[in-house]
């Protein structure tokens, strides 16, 4: 069950939504470094379907986060990585995510996946998979970039030229204070 969201002015945020196998990850592992290179600090938020580990068994972190630590930073000079468990909890809450990520300022936050949540996104889609345009259904949708040519409302984008879709994103980022005015308290039209 997704909640509503308090969409911020200060921080400007872009859904990645798309069928299983469109390539959301592929994308965004070419987007965020052209972004950077813009000058932007790109924060992702990626929501994963199935149980994950990021530590090993046997190593501190995981044995410290067996015996009940909750939460558990693991810190080094190169990275630090935030560990909770969250048994019989419900999907993972948006909401809360981007206030973890909102106090290290990021210019952008990229969420992948969520894509029932209320939030402006850029929809990917491949007709070749023969699923739905989400567009169709989902007022938050701003963009579609697809590998064919489509007629549906908002931008229209080829999903195979990343320096236009680049181009879409940091375009979105500056247009987002008035965006985000526009629409405070309810749906997009």
């Amino acid at each position: 069950m997704t909640q509503a969201l308090s969409l911020r002015p200060d921080q400007p945020l872009l859904g990645i939504a798309a069928w299983s196998g469109t390539g959301k990850t592929t994308l965004l592992e070419r987007l965020v470094p052209m972004l950077k290179g813009a000058g932007l600090k790109v924060a992702v938020i990626k929501h994963a379907h199935h149980r994950f580990e990021v530590d090993q068994p046997g190593k501190d972190s995981h044995r410290l986060r067996m015996a009940g630590a909750e939460p558990i930073l693991i810190a080094s000079r190169a990275r630090l990585a935030l560990m909770m468990e969250t048994p019989g909890g419900e999907e993972a809450d948006l909401a809360t995510l981007l206030a973890m990520v909102a106090p290290l300022e990021p210019q952008l936050v990229l969420v992948e996946g969520f894509k029932d949540w209320p939030l402006p996104k850029l929809e990917l889609h491949r007709p070749a998979l023969e699923k739905p345009l989400m567009v169709e259904d989902d007022p938050w949708i701003q963009a579609v970039a697809s590998d064919a040519p489509l007629a549906t409302r908002g931008d229209v984008l080829d999903l195979n030229d990343h320096d236009a879709i680049a181009a879409w994103v940091q375009a979105w980022v500056r247009r987002w204070p008035e965006w985000i005015v526009a629409h405070q308290g309810g749906e997009p039209s």
